[in-house]
């Protein structure tokens, strides 16, 4: 619950608790091969041990604004941050945030699980 309190402190109330549970399901829809292409992305990119750290059952590593930055291409980037309907500037901070509770919910025994293709993204 403190990461979806993070994200209303961040964009407020209603809409970061939207951006906290949509997020998963537009990763699915933006980025190649989903939630898992994106981690395989970022482990390629040198974040291997936070991905790692998100898959496994220890305390989940942080990631940066700039290693995501570095990491991702910015026309994914930008795309997700139109899905969520929040500033393009916005999107990596939300990201940073976001993403390594998210894999942690949906890898429940080490194993990433996708999150429902249907309802995650209906406009």
């Amino acid at each position: 619950m403190s990461i979806i309190d993070s994200i209303k402190g961040s964009l407020g109330g209603a809409l970061g608790t939207a951006v906290a549970s949509a997020l998963p399901g537009i990763v699915e829809k933006v980025f190649p091969g989903g939630l898992q292409g994106l981690l395989n992305q970022l482990a390629q990119s040198g974040y291997g041990k936070q991905v790692n750290s998100w898959l496994g059952r220890g305390e989940n590593q942080p990631i940066t604004t700039d290693d995501l930055r570095n990491a991702l291409n910015d026309s994914h980037t930008k795309e997700i941050a139109e899905k969520l309907g929040i500033p393009y500037d916005q999107v990596l901070e939300t990201l940073a945030k976001l993403l390594p509770q998210a894999v942690d919910q949906h890898s429940p025994n080490g194993q990433l699980q996708a999150p429902p293709a249907e309802g995650a993204q209906r406009n």
